[in-house]
């Protein structure tokens, strides 16, 4: 009888955040070993399977950064990196859409399945979702690294709000066909925006944004995007949290309401971020 009192209890505690994302735009960016190790990515897709059917409308994004550089170096290639993008030549690029579409999207869909779910991939490889433009950096010539130019995103709401769940695999196509490998973190963004989403989560390796990375009791568990340029200034937020922030940051400024970075590797962290006041990582706000 406890125990059932128990559920009874987190039913009716959650029911106000229910009624708050009742279909509303939820996006949600899963990556590092959220998406690999195989004892954690079918809970979390069970999660946004739940969030489906209890009326929210999730849109998943996916990277595959770990993947990609295993599948490289068997094939005798060396990665090799200029400001956190990979430089991707011709056989970098069939590596890269073979690992995310292939075979990230496509195992991400299979749990969706398993739980009951139906989920669909949406890539730049097969149709114009993501369209995208050849990006330099600092004026050199990454290969076939692309910026994105836009998304389709009335396919995703439609799908999304249709009780299929997109899967988001962020390679690009350009105007002349050409494919390009795009950032996830900015393919998140950017399709959170377009569907004013109201809430845009990253699932990562780590617990959120932490005053000391060497100490995970120094969660910050609410930041502003003031707060945010100071911990960047104080070095406090570097290495490969800087994407992140700036999408999170980006989204907010373009009318997605609160952005969150949490740690994939606690069972049920998403659910626990939405639906409990205390959350589990770092919400970033206006």
């Amino acid at each position: 009888m406890t125990t059932a009192l128990t559920k009874a209890k987190v039913f009716i505690e959650a029911l106000p955040y229910l009624k708050d994302f009742d279909r509303k735009f939820v996006v949600i960016k899963i990556g590092g070993s959220t998406m690999t190790d195989e004892k954690i990515l079918p809970s979390v897709v069970t999660d946004v399977v739940f969030l489906e059917q209890v009326g929210v409308w999730p849109i998943l994004v996916h990277g595959g950064g770990p993947a990609i550089t295993a599948a490289m170096e068997k094939a005798g290639l060396k990665p090799t990196f200029v400001e956190g993008r990979r430089v991707t030549d011709a056989p970098t690029l069939e590596i890269a859409h073979k690992v995310l579409i292939d075979q990230i999207s496509a195992n991400v869909v299979s749990h969706i399945e398993k739980a009951e779910g139906k989920g669909v991939p949406l890539n730049g490889r097969g149709s114009s979702f993501i369209a995208a433009e050849k990006r330099l950096v600092d004026g050199l010539d990454l290969g076939f690294v692309g910026e994105i130019t836009h998304v389709d995103a009335d396919l995703a709401r439609r799908m999304a709000s249709g009780g299929i769940i997109p899967v988001v695999a962020p390679i690009a196509r350009g105007a002349d066909g050409q494919l390009y490998n795009v950032n996830a973190d900015s393919v998140a963004w950017k399709i959170a925006a377009e569907v004013q989403a109201e809430k845009l989560v990253f699932l990562s390796n780590v617990p959120g944004i932490l005053q000391d990375k060497d100490n995970p009791e120094s969660l910050l568990s609410t930041l502003s995007i003031e707060d945010t340029k100071r911990l960047t200034q104080e070095g406090v937020i570097a290495g490969g949290m800087l994407p992140k922030i700036e999408a999170c940051v980006k989204a907010l400024e373009h009318g997605v309401h609160k952005t969150h970075i949490i740690s994939g590797l606690v069972k049920h962290s998403l659910l626990l971020e939405l639906f409990t006041p205390e959350g589990v990582g770092t919400e970033i706000h206006k």
